[in-house]
């Protein structure tokens, strides 16, 4: 039976377009002044521009290296989705298969990882990075990102793991498939829904993140995108016109990843709350 079409509806919808329109502002601010000169943001930052300076981005890309500043990003996350994804993924198969006390004492204590405030494992963290040897250099981010990554990407894992019919695993068994050849061949091609998921939430974070690359890498070259924007916005001085061009380069290749697979989100962790 079709559900009828009510006031409170109307202004539900009303309130989400304002609301989405109010989201929208920042990005409006972004794209709009990184096409204006410097002084023409100072007068009036809401207005339109005069005149389109494409110009900006052009500057952009040769200041900070853009091509250089992009490739680091992207090999950095993609490597550690890849990790993030083998490790968790093992792992909650590995914790929903076994069952017991110490499987759930274990998930609960990965589980428990999630409310550290980073800030309070930082130093540590850097000595430690220290003594190993892995500080500025991108493979040592890329295995702190495994570190930090995986309680929260072990949890969706280990809830749509639950899903996966526990009979067809006995059955691959029985026909001589290994431990490693029922994980890699039957159960990870039916976690795909919330594979995608995991990577699209730990690509928008890796992607974004400015803490942790700011901490571990020191070398110039070694530079991620948000730490070479952040070289326009200094204590004293804040090149706007440029610093907002290089957030649009910087933000245009996360947006049009995340709308592409968007839909995938919901269908991830709907799959695995709702069976």
């Amino acid at each position: 039976m079709n559900q009828r079409y009510t006031k409170k509806t109307l202004l539900l919808e009303i309130l989400g377009i304002v609301l989405g329109l109010i989201f929208l502002i920042p990005f409006y601010f972004v794209f709009i002044n990184s096409m204006k000169a410097f002084s023409e943001i100072l007068i009036d930052a809401a207005a339109w521009p005069k005149e389109f300076l494409f110009t900006n981005f052009v500057k952009v890309w040769d200041i900070i290296h853009f091509p250089r500043a992009f490739w680091n990003s992207l090999i950095i996350t993609v490597a550690s989705n890849i990790g993030i994804v083998v490790i968790s993924s093992m792992a909650a198969w590995k914790l929903g298969r076994t069952g017991g006390k110490f499987s759930n004492f274990l998930f609960i204590f990965f589980v428990a990882a999630m409310v550290i405030p980073f800030q309070s494992v930082m130093i540590p963290l850097m000595k430690l990075g220290g003594m190993l040897g892995i500080v500025n250099s991108i493979p040592g981010l890329v295995i702190m990102y495994f570190g930090f990554g995986v309680p929260l990407s072990l949890f969706l894992f280990h809830g749509f793991v639950k899903t996966v019919p526990i009979e067809i695993e006995e059955s691959a068994r029985i026909d001589g498939c290994s431990q490693f050849g029922v994980f890699w061949r039957i159960v990870f091609p039916l976690l795909k829904p919330i594979t995608v998921t995991v990577i699209i939430l730990n690509t928008l974070w890796i992607w974004n993140d400015y803490l942790l690359p700011l901490l571990v890498l020191t070398d110039a070259e070694l530079r991620t995108i948000p730490l070479a924007t952040s070289s326009f916005f200094a204590q004293y001085t804040k090149q706007w016109d440029m610093g907002l061009a290089a957030l649009v380069l910087g933000i245009t290749p996360i947006i049009i990843f995340f709308l592409f697979l968007q839909r995938h989100i919901i269908k991830g962790i709907a799959s695995g709350s709702i069976k």
